[in-house]
């Protein structure tokens, strides 16, 4: 079991759930925001989540207001709005720090595992195109980066502009599924 199942998160309700309760499944991890222009992904993601769920496959997101405070809500606002504008069904966790000195250990954990981001270039373009310096690798460079889990504990990493419609993130998804 890799690290990564290791930790005890809140859900966004504020109930304490162990990621280990996860172990063997097919894990998209995901830090979101409300506010974000990759915002509209959630559609996708919950598009994602419905079309293999059955499968064994889970969706976890991961509010965080690391980016130019683009998820400044509460979690019961963050639930709402994921609710009405999105339809989220998919387990959605507290706001939490994926960035930094405050980072989560679980956050800790998937970039130490994986410290590059494949084509963060792409992304670390579009920030700088706006005037926000980029973060630093191993750091999650945006809202949205997506970290793939397998049921065996190996992890990849997804850019956030890596839409969940993306060809090589329903390969992995669907290598793994069966």
């Amino acid at each position: 079991m890799t690290t990564v199942l290791n930790h005890v998160v809140k859900t966004i309700q504020g109930e304490a759930i162990n990621l280990s309760d996860y172990e063997g499944k097919t894990l998209l991890i995901v830090n979101v925001a409300s506010k974000c222009g990759l915002t509209p992904q959630y559609k996708g993601l919950e598009a994602l989540y419905n079309r293999y769920k059955a499968q064994g496959f889970e969706i976890l997101g991961f509010p965080a207001n690391d980016f130019a405070g683009q998820e400044p809500g509460s979690d019961a606002e963050i639930q709402a709005f994921c609710s009405l504008n999105y339809d989220v069904s998919f387990p959605m966790f507290s706001k939490i720090v994926v960035t930094g000195p405050e980072t989560h250990p679980l956050y800790q954990d998937l970039t130490q595992a994986v410290p590059i981001t494949p084509n963060r270039e792409s992304m670390e373009n579009m920030l700088k195109q706006h005037q926000i310096e980029p973060t630093q690798a191993p750091e999650v460079v945006w809202n949205f980066e997506k970290f793939l889990i397998s049921k065996h504990g190996d992890i990849q990493r997804f850019a956030p502009d890596v839409e969940p419609n993306n060809e090589a993130l329903i390969a992995a998804i669907e290598a793994d599924l069966t």
